[in-house]
């Protein structure tokens, strides 16, 4: 059987069903907050490579490389940063991980410019280091 409402459930309920309009409203702005953010700070971290790549450009030989990897490696963290925060906590492990990888590939450059027993040592440590 159905019944009337009083006036005190009527407003109850209209405040209840406002009150989950505004939560997907407010959820869904919070995600697209999230995504603008993230393509900002995308944007910043391609601006930074361009103008670090620049900066490499005078120096030669292994200085070079070396440089070059260190810009890369730096674009690459902060878009693992960014990706890990629009995600979930899988993906700030895989920044994480994108962020070990990058970080080695500089220190395996740096040892390129050693030889020998002190080239492989260097190797050596810099696997140790980054989990490789």
């Amino acid at each position: 059987m159905l019944r009337r409402l009083t006036i005190p459930e009527a407003i109850c309920a209209g405040v209840l069903c406002m009150f989950a309009i505004g939560s997907v409203n407010a959820a869904s702005t919070a995600e697209r907050d999230r995504k603008y953010e993230y393509k900002a700070t995308v944007a910043r971290a391609d601006a930074d490579y361009k103008a670090a790549k620049d900066a490499c450009k005078p120096k030669q030989g292994n200085d070079k490389d070396v440089c070059l990897k260190e810009a890369k490696a730096e674009h690459v963290k902060a878009v693992a940063d960014a990706k890990a925060q629009l995600k979930s906590k899988n993906a700030k492990a895989d920044a994480r991980e994108d962020t070990m990888v990058a970080q080695y590939k500089v220190a395996k450059e740096k040892c390129d410019a050693l030889s020998g027993d002190a080239k492989d040592q260097c190797v050596k440590d810099a696997k140790l280091k980054y989990h490789q």
